[in-house]
C-alpha cells in the first residue's frame, strides 16, 4: 500500500475564522407545522413495522422503522404522523422519512426522566443518540477489545464558514462541565479533552477536562488530524482513532446532553450556520425536523432554478435536491449559492498537475486513486491508493485546476464500498 505522495508537501492556506467579542445571537426559528425525521433504514416487506400513517407521537418519543432495529429518530414535536417514505440523501444513500404535522401540547417525555433518574451508557444509547450534534455512546462499549481510554470534545467547526461549535464553546460553559460530568460517569472514562481554537482558549477554569489548543488553519480541527496532534505522531495506514483507545463527541452534543439533564427534559433545537447567496453569516437555532426552506422563508431568500442548497460548508458539504431536507442532528450548517457563483465540475482526464497530491492532509496519492475510481475499480482504489486514508477534508477538490470532483468520486466509492462489504443489495 502507497503510503507517500510523490511530491513535497505544503500545508493548507485556508483559515477558519474565529468570533471572538463578536458572538452572533442564534435566530430562534417557530416549531414547524410539518417535521421530518430521517432515520437511516429501512423498512422491508417482511418486517413488522413499529409506526404507521395516522399515529400519534408526542415530543421525546423514539421513532423506530422495527423492533429490531438499532437505528431510530425522536420526534421534536407533538402531532400526527402523516408519511413514511423513502427519502434519498448523500452519496447514494437511502433514509426512510416520517412526517410528522404539529399540533399544541406538551409532551410527557417520560422516556427521559425515567433515564434522569436512572442513568446508564445503555440507556444514552437507546435515547439519546439523536440530541443535537448525533453523540454516538456505542463508541463506548465496554466489551470491545480496545476500549476507550480518552473521550475527546472536539470544539472546532469542521468546515470553512462555519461557527456554530464556537458559539456552543462560549455560550453554555455551565451546560458544558455539567455534561462532562456525566459523560464520565455513564462512560467510565476519566480522561476528557476539550480541542478548542487557539484564539478561544480563555476563560475555561476548572470544567473537568484538559484544553489542547488547534491551530485555525483548515483541516486542523477535522478528527482524524485531532487525534494525531493528541498520540504525538503520525496513525498508521489502516488504523481508525478508536484503535488508539481515542472516542470523538462534537461539543453541541456534550452542551445539549448537559442542558438536557439540567431542564429534565431532551433539547429539541440545533444550532445551525446560515450562509445566504452574498455570504452573509447567521447562526439559527431551529427545531430538528424543520424544513430548511422555513429558514429561507425567515431571511426572505427566494431559490431560483439552478441556485445550489449545500447541507454543510463549502469543502465538505453535499448538495440536496430539494428545500424541504429537514433540519438533521449532525446539521451544522446550510448554505445557497446563485446559479452563477457555483464552481462548474468537469469530467476531463487528471492533467497529473501534483495540486491535489501537495494539499492533502493525509498524503493520498489522488492523482492515481481518481483514475481507478472512475474506471469503477472501488476495490483496487481501497486496497493499493490508500482511498480509506482520505480524511474527507475537500482539499482535493478545491485546488483541482481540471475541477474533478474527486472528493465526491471519493465519497461515492467509500459507500459503495460499505454496502458491498454489508452485503447490501443494489437500491431499484
Amino acid at each position: 500500500m502507497m503510503k507517500r505522495s510523490f511530491f513535497a508537501l505544503t500545508a493548507p492556506r485556508l483559515r477558519m475564522d474565529t468570533v471572538l467579542a463578536d458572538v452572533p445571537v442564534p435566530v430562534r426559528m417557530a416549531t414547524p407545522g410539518q417535521a421530518t425525521f430521517l432515520i437511516e433504514d429501512q423498512v422491508r416487506s417482511s418486517d413488522v413495522a413499529l409506526i404507521k400513517p395516522g399515529d400519534a407521537v408526542t415530543t421525546g418519543q423514539k421513532l423506530a422503522l422495527t423492533p429490531d432495529s438499532g437505528a431510530y429518530a425522536t420526534s421534536t414535536v407533538n402531532g400526527t404522523i402523516t408519511g413514511i417514505e423513502r427519502f434519498p440523501g448523500e452519496s447514494g444513500k437511502v433514509f426512510t422519512a416520517v412526517s410528522v404535522k404539529a399540533s399544541q401540547g406538551g409532551g410527557a417525555e417520560s422516556d427521559f426522566r425515567a433515564y434522569c433518574d436512572n442513568p446508564s451508557l445503555q440507556g444514552a444509547i437507546d435515547l439519546l443518540q439523536c440530541l443535537p450534534g448525533s453523540p454516538d455512546f456505542e463508541q463506548f462499549d465496554s466489551h470491545s477489545e480496545k476500549p476507550t481510554q480518552t473521550i475527546i470534545i472536539n470544539a472546532m467547526d469542521q468546515d470553512l464558514l462555519i461557527i456554530s461549535a464556537q458559539y456552543a464553546l462560549t455560550s453554555f460553559m455551565p451546560e458544558l462541565m455539567t455534561g462532562i460530568q456525566h459523560l464520565k460517569s455513564i462512560t467510565g472514562v476519566d480522561q476528557v479533552v476539550i480541542a478548542a481554537p487557539t484564539d478561544l482558549m480563555q476563560g475555561f477554569g476548572e470544567i473537568g477536562a484538559t484544553v489542547m489548543s488547534i491551530d485555525s488553519g483548515y483541516p486542523e480541527g477535522l478528527p482524524h488530524l485531532i487525534a494525531q496532534r493528541f498520540v504525538g505522531h503520525e496513525i498508521p495506514v489502516g488504523t481508525d482513532y478508536r484503535d488508539l483507545g481515542l472516542a470523538f463527541l462534537n461539543i453541541e452534543a456534550v452542551v445539549a446532553l448537559g442542558r438536557s439533564l439540567a431542564e429534565k427534559q431532551m433539547v429539541r433545537t440545533k444550532l445551525i450556520t446560515f450562509v445566504d447567496k452574498s455570504g452573509n453569516r447567521s447562526l439559527v437555532s431551529a427545531v430538528i425536523g424543520t424544513p430548511i426552506l422555513n429558514i429561507f422563508q425567515h431571511f426572505q431568500l427566494v431559490l431560483n432554478h439552478e441556485d445550489r442548497v449545500v447541507v454543510g460548508g463549502p469543502l465538505n458539504g453535499y448538495s440536496t435536491h430539494t428545500d424541504v431536507f429537514p433540519v438533521r442532528p449532525d446539521m451544522d450548517a446550510v448554505m445557497v449559492q446563485d446559479k452563477t457563483d457555483i464552481a462548474l465540475a468537469s469530467d476531463y482526464a487528471c492533467i497529473n498537475c501534483g495540486d491535489c497530491i501537495r494539499v492533502c492532509p493525509a498524503r493520498v496519492p489522488i492523482n492515481l486513486l481518481i483514475r481507478f475510481l472512475e474506471a469503477g475499480e472501488y476495490e483496487e482504489a481501497a486496497q493499493n491508493y490508500d482511498l480509506f486514508s482520505c480524511i474527507d477534508c475537500g482539499l482535493c477538490s478545491y485546488v483541482c485546476v481540471a475541477k474533478i470532483p474527486i472528493y465526491q468520486t471519493i465519497k461515492l466509492a467509500k459507500y459503495e464500498l460499505g454496502r458491498a462489504v454489508n452485503g447490501e443489495e443494489q437500491d431499484e
